[in-house]
């Protein structure tokens, strides 16, 4: 064997209790398991894990490192929480199937997310192609950390039939279905929506149904980030779950969350039409994030309308003031869709980041107020902003409720999801401590879970929702793709004023028997490849 662990307390992933072992690695699996009192295991290198727990390497099921993982060899965002394995193409706008015109299209649209993309060579245009690219990673050597991905229905949409709101004819569904189709075939592990994003949201319950019939075909699982968080939240909530079961599909929901006042204490209500589906036979799954704010672009708070016809069309508008003025009223009066159905407060809206650096002043303020300081309305702010800016400024929305992230990361069908977006100045901790901030806060801490209900969160259930046979777990014949953390200092170091801080208490963190994390620093290894759907 090429290495020993030696007397680590393991943390197998099935949410049992925890034992005392030694565990080998060889050929980027684990070779042996032997427990406290059986014949010592040799190797040509041995580490001495006492006092460190040992698990499988985190999964997260929420990843928006769809072009960092191609832009930053180090990645030491997720590396250092442990992450081994990430899941792209969320939330229904990723680069892949693309021709140029939606390529062109994607990169504004997502520029918040992502960047805009000038710094990748993007070479690809189909799913796998998109894969190899993440194979290849740098210098034919790999990239950081697995990843898997999702067909984004959005772009999947706007290549069929551009960003118009209005069904699609029989051709343009059967050229959806096909583009669907091939994504799967060429390894991607299901489909994402975001339906508070155009032009996915455009997709009405029948679109969708069609879409995830071809995924339920080829045993992949459908990823909604649902029509709303806010204000008829769990309406939303029971139409996906409708769309899956008319479609067969298994569902896996997106950042699972009910945030806004309106939805404060409402926690068990959501976990309740869960288990009713759960009970009649349904396959779902869900993620979270351990914080309150969420995370996202403000040009996605605008009402549906407002977007239509790609990114240029929704700069135009917010140019015109007669629109614009229309624009405002449904956000701050009605509540549009693209803010869940309910009238934003801009005191709640923090920009996170920009793309242009002369608009840095912004960062780290509500739109409340940097408005304030300039004596003028917030909307006037807003606006300015995603004109300057191109669309690019994301933002924190401070609109989460403490009692329900702990209720829902209760759930027995529950994994972790860092949703991080790692542009700007000012991005979201859960870019950066998702995973120790489970661990140590809400485990160690606070004792919502178990240490090992923690790790099965983050661990064992995603990778049987991805349907991964030999990830997840500490099994012998597993992959070694593992980490190693002291379960009495592990914690997020990144916090809303020092958002990039790394965390503590992860010395060690490992991919196909590599170290990627040795002694708590990032080496040079590069042991992170595409992992594709198989068949079931």
């Amino acid at each position: 064997m090429d290495l020993v662990i030696r007397g680590a307390r393991v943390v197998d992933g099935t949410g049992g209790p925890s034992y005392r072992a030694d565990v080998g690695v060889g050929g980027g699996r684990i070779a042996a398991l032997r427990r406290a009192g059986e014949p010592p295991l040799t190797a040509r290198r041995v580490l001495d894990a006492h006092g460190l727990a040992l698990a499988p390497g985190f999964i997260d099921m929420h990843a928006h490192s769809d072009l960092a993982l191609l832009r930053d060899p180090d990645h030491s965002a997720k590396a250092a929480q442990g992450v081994t394995l990430e899941v792209l193409g969320q939330d229904g706008l990723s680069y892949a199937p693309v021709d140029d015109r939606t390529l062109d299209q994607v990169r504004t649209a997502i520029a918040g997310w992502n960047g805009d993309g000038s710094d990748v060579d993007l070479d690809w245009r189909t799913v796998g192609e998109y894969l190899d690219r993440l194979d290849r990673g740098f210098g034919g050597q790999g990239i950081a950390v697995n990843a898997a991905y999702l067909i984004p229905q959005g772009t999947v949409r706007a290549y069929a039939m551009g960003w118009d709101d209005r069904p699609p004819t029989d051709a343009e569904l059967t050229r959806m279905r096909e583009l669907v189709a091939r994504g799967l075939e060429e390894g991607a592990v299901g489909l994402s929506s975001g339906l508070t994003y155009t032009p996915g949201m455009y997709a009405r319950d029948a679109e969708l149904t069609a879409l995830c019939r071809v995924v339920a075909a080829y045993g992949g699982y459908y990823c909604p980030h649902h029509r709303s968080y806010g204000a008829g939240s769990l309406r939303a909530y029971e139409e996906m779950i409708a769309v899956a079961r008319e479609a067969g599909c298994a569902l896996h929901l997106a950042h699972a969350t009910l945030n806004f006042r309106v939805n404060e204490g409402r926690a068990p209500e959501l976990l309740a039409l869960l288990d009713a589906a759960l009970a009649e036979g349904a396959d779902i799954t869900l993620d979270s994030y351990p914080y309150t704010p969420g995370c996202t672009t403000l040009v996605a708070l605008l009402p549906s309308w407002a977007s239509e016809g790609g990114p240029e069309a929704t700069l135009a508008r917010l140019r015109d003031e007669e629109t614009a003025a229309r624009i405002r009223h449904d956000l701050e009066l009605l509540g549009s869709d693209g803010c869940h159905g309910v009238p934003v407060e801009w005191d709640t809206v923090e920009i996170s980041g920009v793309g242009d650096p002369a608009l840095a002043a912004y960062v780290g303020r509500s739109v409340q107020r940097s408005a304030d300081a300039r004596g003028e309305e917030p909307w006037t702010t807003a606006r300015r902003l995603l004109l300057a800016d191109r669309l690019a400024p994301t933002i924190l929305q401070h609109v989460g409720h403490e009692e329900n992230v702990r209720t829902i990361m209760r759930h027995r069908t529950h994994t972790g999801g860092s949703d991080g977006i790692l542009r700007g100045a000012k991005p979201h901790p859960r870019a950066y401590g998702t995973f120790p901030h489970y661990l140590g806060r809400y485990a160690r801490e606070l004792g919502v879970l178990s240490l090992e209900e923690a790790v099965a969160h983050l661990t064992g259930r995603p990778a049987a929702r991805l349907r991964l046979a030999d990830r997840g777990l500490v099994r012998e014949g597993h992959r070694a793709d593992l980490v190693l953390f002291d379960p009495d200092t592990v914690a997020a170091g990144a916090t809303f004023d020092a958002p990039r801080t790394g965390p503590t208490g992860i010395p060690y963190v490992l991919i196909d028997g590599r170290f990627v994390i040795a002694d708590g620093r990032r080496t040079d290894v590069l042991a992170g490849r595409s992992v594709r759907r198989t068949r079931s």
